[in-house]
């Protein structure tokens, strides 16, 4: 087989999905499993948590799709507000509930079952507290299902609270409209940082993969995916370059493993010696199959980016071998 292979623990993800719940109680828990679940395969991770968790987040109308078709029956909340009646219509037929962040898309959106996202900092979706009445409005108050909203610095106490004050504003004006509006302002950050914050419930990401936000810990979490390289050849050292790099020193013997830049792992953070090619990288190793990844946040430090970037990038090529 030419493919890496991503190696994905369905039990610790269902092990962080049921220390989540414990956390929460009574709460409703959201499984963000937007992305392809983060890289580890969205339809797999949900049928093995969904006896845990209350529903789950995507990002965009096709992901809720594949769960609907991989047999999700649970709630399944679209992040993204729609950007035409196709979008609705195809999240109505298959019975997926829908963002709405302005009057235009509460009118867009009137019929279905909704959530109001409120810009209480970030920024970047939401309504602000000003247009929420006429939000409120344009829904039909029964199929208001909840209110929510984002921590922009869920690790910054000061800027979180700011923003738990403004959400608190929105959430009493939605549940004077309908008391059965839940609220839900924090993700994985906000989980951790407890009390208030988890407000009638939370939407979960990182977390269920093993790793934590800026500014926390994942201890007590369990990292779920490893990826493997193939090694695809092993030959003497007859001296020049190590792939496209002139080598430093004389080798004995390097072996060649299928994996490269194409395969969502970054150009200038060596696996082995030197560069990685588009396609393969080059080891002084001389493993059958090398694991190249096991903890996202250690990679991430050297590629100068964050576990979610790594973790949605390298299993784009792989073939996914679950551990049920």
């Amino acid at each position: 087989m030419q493919k890496t292979l991503s190696v994905i623990d369905l039990r610790a993800i269902k092990e962080n999905a049921e220390k989540i719940r414990s956390v929460l109680g009574n709460r409703f828990f959201y499984a963000v499993v937007k992305a392809d679940a983060y890289g580890h395969g969205a339809e797999e991770v949900a049928r093995a948590i969904e006896c845990v968790a209350d529903g789950f987040c995507v990002a965009i109308v096709d992901e809720g799709i594949a769960l609907r078709v991989a047999g999700i029956s649970k709630p399944v909340l679209v992040l993204t507000p729609p950007q035409d009646r196709y979008d609705v219509e195809r999240a109505a037929f298959y019975s997926l509930d829908l963002t709405v962040n302005s009057v235009a898309t509460a009118e867009l959106c009137r019929g279905n079952f909704c959530h109001i996202k409120v810009n209480t900092g970030m920024n970047r979706t939401g309504c602000n507290l000003n247009e929420l009445p006429k939000v409120l409005d344009a829904l039909d108050a029964d199929k208001t299902v909840s209110v929510y909203s984002h921590l922009y610095a869920p690790e910054s106490s000061a800027e979180s609270r700011k923003q738990l004050a403004l959400f608190e504003r929105a959430e009493k004006l939605a549940k004077a409209r309908n008391s059965n509006i839940f609220g839900h302002l924090s993700a994985s950050g906000g989980l951790l940082r407890g009390g208030e914050f988890l407000k009638d419930g939370v939407r979960c990401g990182i977390l269920l993969y093993g790793y934590a936000p800026s500014g926390f810990s994942a201890k007590g979490f369990k990292p779920a995916l490893k990826v493997y390289a193939r090694r695809t050849q092993q030959t003497a050292f007859i001296g020049g370059g190590v792939g496209y790099n002139k080598a430093d020193r004389n080798y004995n013997k390097l072996s060649v493993y299928r994996l490269g830049y194409a395969d969502g792992f970054f150009r200038g953070v060596p696996l082995g010696e030197k560069t990685l090619c588009m396609d393969a990288f080059i080891s002084d190793g001389g493993e059958d199959m090398k694991c190249v990844l096991s903890d996202a946040d250690a990679y991430a430090r050297l590629a100068g980016t964050i576990s979610y970037e790594v973790l949605t990038s390298v299993t784009k090529r792989s073939e996914r071998v679950y551990l049920r």
